[in-house]
C-alpha cells in the first residue's frame, strides 16, 4: 500500500493511496480512471502550491508482525499533463515522452491498467530522501 502525502496552501497534510512504479531516482502515479468526486483534484492543486511531497510505503500483517516493514520517500513533485499532438512540445524530448514513459512503468506494473490505460496527468516524483524500517534484521 502506498500514500502520497502533500501540503496545502494553508499547511495542512493531505494523504491520499494511490498506485505507483519507480524508475530509478523517481517515482510515478497517474491520475487514472477510478471514480473521483471531482477532475479538480486537491493534489494536483497541492503540488502546484508546493512541490515537496512524502510518499510512504508498507506492509502490515495483523498476525506476524514480524513481516512489517515500511519505506518512506521525500521528493520534489512535478505534474505532467498528458501529451496534446497541437503541441510540438510534447513531442518525443519533451513532456509527452515522459508521460508516456510514466504509463508504460505503470501499465508493466498493474495488469488492470492494460484495459484502463490512464489517460490523466502523471505525477513525477524526483527522489531525495529514502528512508525504510523492518521488524526483520535482514528483510527480503
Amino acid at each position: 500500500m502506498a500514500r502520497l502525502a502533500t501540503q496545502t496552501r494553508t499547511g495542512r497534510i493531505d494523504l491520499v493511496p494511490m498506485t505507483f512504479a519507480i524508475e530509478g531516482d523517481r517515482l510515478v502515479t497517474a491520475i487514472d480512471h477510478k471514480p473521483k468526486t471531482t477532475t479538480a483534484l486537491k493534489r494536483l492543486e497541492n503540488i502546484r502550491a508546493n512541490p515537496e511531497v512524502s510518499v510512504i510505503i508498507d506492509e502490515y500483517d495483523d498476525g506476524d508482525w514480524d513481516q512489517l516493514w515500511w519505506v518512506r520517500l521525500r521528493g520534489v513533485a512535478t505534474i505532467i499533463e498528458p501529451p496534446d499532438p497541437q503541441r510540438p512540445a510534447d513531442g518525443e524530448g519533451g513532456t509527452g515522452a515522459l508521460h508516456r514513459a510514466a504509463i508504460a512503468s505503470l501499465v508493466a506494473k498493474y495488469p488492470q491498467y492494460v484495459e484502463h490505460t490512464p489517460t490523466g496527468p502523471v505525477i513525477l516524483i524526483e527522489l531525495v530522501r529514502w528512508q525504510w524500517w523492518s521488524a526483520r534484521p535482514d528483510p527480503d
